[in-house]
């Protein structure tokens, strides 16, 4: 059975952004991410090798947001997403993420920017 391990909204400062005062000044980004496993094994045994820890993954997931500033969000999400998808040597079968970027540089009154990004494990 398909277990759900879930991160919304973790804020990670960083200068990514197509514009030079982004990538000087920096910005909040939030990140929402989803991964899928196989959870049965962890849950019957209440074994933490056996499934994805939250929290390394989350460390994984600030640090590669805070390196190798990029232009677009896609390129961020998608590179979080291959960072999700490959986390603990496969033992993720789908991987969902989103990037939140609530101060993008558009002069309209708005929300939020995001976007969203997913995959499955090749079987």
């Amino acid at each position: 059975m398909l277990h759900k391990i879930s991160i919304k909204a973790l804020r990670v400062f960083a200068h990514h952004g197509v514009f030079d005062f982004e990538r000087q000044n920096g910005q909040d980004f939030y990140i929402d991410a989803s991964v899928w496993i196989e959870g049965d094994a962890a849950a019957f045994a209440d074994d933490l090798s056996k499934t994805v820890h939250y929290g390394d993954l989350a460390k994984g997931l600030v640090e590669l947001t805070k390196s190798a500033p990029v232009d677009l969000l896609e390129t961020l999400a998608q590179k979080l997403l291959d960072y999700a998808l490959n986390f603990k040597g496969g033992v993720v079968k789908k991987a969902k993420i989103t990037v939140h970027k609530p101060n993008a540089p558009i002069p309209y009154e708005f929300e939020d920017i995001s976007v969203t990004v997913k995959a499955n494990r090749d079987a």
